[in-house]
């Protein structure tokens, strides 16, 4: 019998920057549901992997100074390699440079724009860098981007556009018929009544402004924006393409369901959705927007200086109390919060004194009292009747949480099980029941009792804390950690011998590692202190006069035909205007400098450049291979000298 399908994957991380761990919260959520669903049975697919295209990525490599294919490299590299650290089981990792995504997004824009849904047009409105994302000006909020808030600039370009309102109608229907499309139900309806009901506008699917992209083979200079080129993942690594449907696409697709974080779930459940009917091909069953990991009531930003990465978590507490943090600590439809303080808390009360304290003490008093050996379980007395039936019912009840992806509430059935053990041993006291000879066989009856609820409890486990399930079962010697044995009582038979009894998380100090990170990140801020270039040679106070430095208001300013670099700059000087040739027109748009007092040297002899005379020297701040005119503070009369 053929095992059922489940194909899960995550949002690919963007390549712009190194993840923290409000980032990393997605893949590590995605695992523990892929990895629940091997457990109970199924035929996993879990898919992830990386975004690497747009304008972002090549303004930051040419900042760097390498290419933007060198930096997509090393960031993707990074994140695969926290991914790995972090314990995820992905099946797949697919970047969006590898060479088959490519050619496979290039039909799919060939596809689509033959059959009508592409057009070509121009676009003129707000653009959001860091978004990428264009806005008209009633969607701006106080002039900024209405996703982040941060500043947009005005663009206009020759793009092609996809059709999203022709298949406004189909796609509603779809929602409406199936109702667990978007979840949770919150954010169904902030789609619908935000975006559907007011009406679709027609999407921008290309670029010509920068060109790190896929290419538009039939129209060059036009490169894939990044709403085809990054959704269309999900199926390409499976081996889609319109002129072919790989053996992976047609055994797994569609999708199960898309773990996205909440501020990506329009490009999700609107655009993906209608890309698919366009090409035929059928909707993914769910698309799951989870909340965001703050830290403390902020979203995380290295300006804020409160940013946590995992890797520095894994380095100080281990892969599985980062996990269990990441899994428990976050609600199904509300932010959670993260603060170091915050994580040992939970690390102290859940993992060190609850979980591990109930193995520890168990495995030790095994071998106390018995040497090690586990005995039969056959002299029964109160309290055991209720601790079977935690335990038992446990598995029945996570799997119905884990069905509606309420994973952390999952976890809490594990540690009810948990709770009710160390609950028991109160209850029992075996401490008492070693003193006296006649309840020897009861002592072994209620250790069994534990052994066997600590053996259900690794192996709940297993999908959510691997390693964890995988020490639990070395320390009481059980082979069988299995979904069929997980609502069983009795599976471990007399005559086990336990291992060593060894702390499973040991108890931190607080207040003594909260010195140790604030030390390490202070370490760090050092580490990363700006360099800048070297001082130029001492030279005398005559040869600095020698240099007259004035202020020129910029009343015209416009770039040089047939230059990729010079802007043409007019100057009021005083009563005097004055041309002066600048080569900044990467750095700088004409626009955005007119009016502008800028410094410039005025005894510098003129010269001619592309046939026109420069009369000055405009100057500017060098940083990172970027240049910004200096201005003055206040709007001053044109013309004052620099002193």
């Amino acid at each position: 019998m053929d095992k059922e399908k489940f194909y899960i994957t995550t949002a690919i991380a963007y390549t712009s920057k190194a993840p923290h761990i409000g980032n990393t919260y997605e893949i590590v959520l995605t695992d523990a549901i892929a990895r629940f669903n091997r457990f109970i049975g199924k035929d996993v697919f879990f898919l992830t992997g990386t975004d690497e295209h747009g304008q972002k990525i090549q303004q930051i490599a040419e900042e760097a100074g390498i290419t933007p294919k060198e930096h997509v490299d090393k960031i993707a590299g990074k994140i695969r390699e926290i991914a790995d650290m972090l314990n995820v089981s992905y099946d797949k990792f697919i970047r969006t440079t590898d060479d088959y995504h490519e050619k496979a997004v290039q039909k799919m824009f060939k596809k689509l724009y033959e059959q009508g849904d592409i057009y070509k047009s121009e676009y003129e409105g707000w653009y959001c860098t860091p978004c990428e994302s264009f806005w008209t000006e009633t969607q701006l909020v106080d002039g900024k981007c209405p996703d982040c808030g941060r500043e947009v600039k005005k663009a206009k370009e020759e793009a092609y556009f996809f059709k999203l309102s022709k298949y406004q109608d189909k796609l509603m229907e779809y929602i409406e018929t199936h109702p667990d499309f978007i979840q949770p139900e919150a954010r169904k309806n902030e789609m619908v009544n935000n975006f559907l009901k007011p009406g679709l506008q027609d999407l921008c699917v290309s670029r010509t402004s920068f060109s790190w992209g896929i290419p538009v083979d039939f129209d060059p200079g036009h490169v894939v924006y990044v709403w085809i080129d990054a959704l269309s993942n999900y199926i390409t690594a499976l081996g889609y393409s319109p002129d072919e449907k790989g053996e992976l696409y047609k055994k797994y697709w569609p999708a199960d369901v898309h773990i996205i974080g909440k501020d990506i779930l329009r490009f999700h459940t609107i655009y993906w959705p209608i890309m698919l009917m366009a090409l035929g091909e059928p909707l993914p069953k769910q698309v799951f927007g989870h909340p965001w990991m703050l830290f403390g009531e902020e979203k995380m930003s290295k300006s804020r200086g409160n940013v946590i990465y995992a890797e520095n978590l894994v380095r100080h507490f281990g892969v599985d109390a980062v996990r269990y943090y990441l899994l428990h600590e976050m609600p199904f439809a509300h932010d959670g919060t993260i603060t170091h303080e915050i994580f040992m808390n939970c690390y102290n009360s859940d993992l060190a004194n609850t979980l591990g304290n109930l193995v520890n003490r168990t495995v030790a008093m095994v071998n106390k009292y018995f040497g090690g050996e586990i005995q039969s379980g056959d002299v029964s007395g109160e309290f055991d009747d209720d601790l079977k039936a935690v335990a038992t019912g446990a598995f029945a009840k996570m799997k119905e949480k884990m069905d509606t992806l309420h994973v952390a509430d999952s976890l809490d059935e594990i540690w009810a099980i948990v709770n009710r053990a160390n609950k028991y041993i109160d209850e029992t006291a075996p401490w008492v029941l070693a003193k006296d000879e006649a309840q020897k066989a009861r002592l072994g009856t209620v250790l069994y009792n534990l052994i066997e609820a600590i053996r259900i409890i690794a192996s709940l486990l297993v999908p959510f804390m691997p390693d964890t399930a995988g020490k639990i079962a070395e320390q009481i010697n059980a082979s069988d950690l299995t979904a069929e044995s997980a609502d069983k009582f009795g599976v471990t038979k007399a005559g086990t011998k336990v291992g060593t009894p060894v702390p499973l998380f040991a108890r931190i100090d607080t207040e003594k590692k909260l010195e140790e990170l604030a030390a390490e990140m202070s370490a760090d801020e050092e580490e990363e202190k700006i360099e800048i270039a070297p001082y130029k040679d001492y030279i005398e106070f005559e040869e600095f006069e020698k240099l007259d430095i004035r202020v020129g208001k910029v009343i015209e300013c416009e770039k040089v035909p047939k230059s990729s670099k010079l802007l043409r700059f007019t100057l009021q000087v005083g009563s005097e205007t004055r041309q002066i040739l600048s080569g900044i027109s990467k750095y700088h748009k004409p626009e955005e400098l007119i009016g502008k007092n800028v410094l410039f040297v005025a005894n510098l002899k003129p010269r001619k450049m592309m046939g026109l005379e420069s009369c000055g020297m405009i100057l500017s701040a060098e940083y990172n291979d970027e240049l910004t005119v200096l201005t003055t503070l206040k709007d001053i009369q044109s013309g004052a000298e620099v002193v």
